[in-house]
C-alpha cells in the first residue's frame, strides 16, 4: 500500500481501547433556516446582533444554521462541536461580529496561525475547553461559516487526545466478521467484537484500504492534520463508513 504524507515518518503506536465507535455519536442536534428581510439589499452592514440560545456564537440573522456534535456516552460534555451557517452579511461584517464575541467567552485568537483576505478568513483560538477554529467564506450576497470547538478533557478522558504535534486513527469494527485495516505500511485486522484500536500518525495525506471476507476491499485517501483525531469504522452491514472527524 502507498502512502503519501508530508514530514518524517513517527513509529506508529497502537493502543488497545475499552470502547469502540458505538460509544460515539456525531448528531445534528439542529438546524433551522431563515429568510432575508425583504427590504434589505444585498451585503448590508447593519451591525449582528448574537443569538442568546445559540451553542456557540451565532448571529440572530441567518439563513441557514446548524450544530453537530461528537459525544461519548458517560460524559456530559461533547468532545467537539461545530457550528455551520450562512448569514446574509458581508465577510467583513460577520468577521468582526466572531471576534467580539469569541473575545467575551475568553477565546484567545493565535495570530500566528491566521489568514484573512477579501473572500476567506480562517482564525485559529484557544478557548477555555480547548482549540478551536473560525473558516468564513464569501457566498455571493452571504458569509458562509464554520466554527469549531473541541474539549481537551473530554478527549483526554475519553482516551482520543492525540500526542503534541501528531494525529490519532481510531479504527472500529463492528460488523459480525474479521475486518482489516492497512494503512501506513501496516495491516490491522479486528475481530468482530473486539475493541478498537488508536494508531498514531504524523499529519499528511494517507492511503487506506479496509476489506472484509467475502467483499471487495475499498481504498481511499484520508488528510489528517495534528491535533485531530479520526475514526474509521466497518459497519454492522460491512459495509465502511465515511471517515468521522471524533476531535
Amino acid at each position: 500500500m502507498t502512502t503519501v504524507r508530508h514530514g518524517a515518518q513517527a513509529p506508529a503506536r497502537w493502543q488497545l481501547f475499552a470502547c469502540g465507535l458505538a460509544l460515539f455519536a456525531s448528531c445534528l442536534l439542529a438546524a433551522s433556516a431563515g429568510a432575508f428581510v425583504s427590504n434589505l439589499p444585498p451585503l448590508f452592514s447593519a451591525a449582528l446582533t448574537p443569538d442568546p440560545d445559540a451553542r456557540l456564537p451565532a448571529p440572530t440573522r441567518y439563513l441557514y444554521r446548524g450544530i453537530h456534535t461528537t459525544m461519548m456516552p458517560g460524559l456530559e460534555a461533547p468532545l467537539r462541536i461545530r457550528l455551520e451557517a450562512r448569514v446574509p452579511a458581508a465577510l467583513g461584517d460577520v468577521l468582526a461580529f466572531y471576534r467580539t464575541e469569541l473575545q467575551k467567552l475568553g477565546w484567545q485568537e493565535q495570530q500566528h496561525d491566521s489568514a484573512v483576505d477579501a473572500d476567506h478568513a480562517r482564525l485559529a483560538f484557544v478557548s477555555p475547553v480547548g482549540p478551536a477554529a473560525l473558516a468564513l467564506a464569501r457566498n455571493g450576497d452571504s458569509t458562509s461559516v464554520q466554527l469549531v470547538q473541541k474539549n481537551r478533557v473530554v478527549a483526554t478522558r475519553a482516551n482520543v487526545l492525540p500526542e503534541p504535534g501528531q494525529s490519532k486513527l481510531v479504527f472500529s469494527n463492528i460488523s459480525a466478521n474479521e475486518a482489516v485495516l492497512t494503512i501506513n505500511e501496516r495491516s490491522i485486522a479486528r475481530p468482530a467484537g473486539a475493541s478498537a484500536v488508536a494508531l498514531d500518525l504524523m499529519p499528511g495525506k494517507y492511503s487506506y484500504g479496509l476489506s472484509m471476507p467475502g467483499r471487495r476491499a475499498t481504498t481511499n485517501m484520508l488528510t489528517v492534520a495534528a491535533g485531530d483525531t479520526w475514526e474509521l469504522t466497518v459497519g454492522p452491514d460491512g459495509e465502511a463508513w465515511s471517515p468521522l472527524q471524533l476531535y
